[in-house]
């Protein structure tokens, strides 16, 4: 079984949970928000096939996950000790963007070598963020947390389709991209 059929089924088991999902409805709670970034983490660990970090620098070994609704962005935190230190590695690791529809019955996941985004916003954004946490700077320009964003449409447009899955089915995947990231 690959690991596009692995991720697959966590999903339908623990992502796209149908039976969760009515009672969540029939209790009138929302849907939206119900899945956490950490099971995000997880599908990506199966489908990459590679194990979390820990606390600090990128979620997987050599990957970032992203998980957004389909309509979002896909934001990146940095803190003010390990911020330079994970910026930078966000330059050299691969990302992993998952983007869903609000109740979960519809995923695009793409991947892209950190490379990719550098020129357009981790450069751009480093400057930034040493003036973000600059010991000298006034104290109320320095924000607890750097915050930023890369567009759904970038991602959408400069990375590599890796799975489709739609009305809960999965419809389009690319192994060999998936291949080809992992090397």
């Amino acid at each position: 079984m690959s690991n596009i059929d692995q991720a697959f089924g966590f999903y339908e088991k623990h992502i796209y949970d149908r039976e969760k999902f009515r009672l969540l409805t029939e209790y009138n709670l929302k849907v939206t928000g119900s899945v956490s970034p950490v099971l995000w983490e997880l599908f990506a660990a199966i489908l990459t096939g590679q194990k979390g970090r820990g606390n600090v620098g990128a979620d997987l070994r050599g990957w970032e996950v992203k998980s957004a609704a389909n309509t979002g962005s896909f934001e990146y935190q940095y803190h003010l000790n390990t911020g330079i230190q994970k910026l930078q590695e966000d330059s050299s690791v691969n990302h992993l963007f998952c983007s869903y529809s609000s109740n979960y019955s519809e995923v695009i996941v793409f991947g892209m070598p950190g490379v990719g985004l550098g020129k357009e916003y981790f450069d751009k954004w480093l400057p930034e963020l040493k003036a973000n946490y600059d010991a000298n700077a006034a104290s109320q320009t320095r924000r607890q947390r750097f915050r930023k964003n890369v567009p759904r449409a970038h991602i959408a447009a400069n990375g590599a389709l890796i799975l489709k899955i739609s009305s809960g089915r999965l419809l389009e995947r690319n192994d060999s991209v998936l291949n080809e990231l992992n090397k």
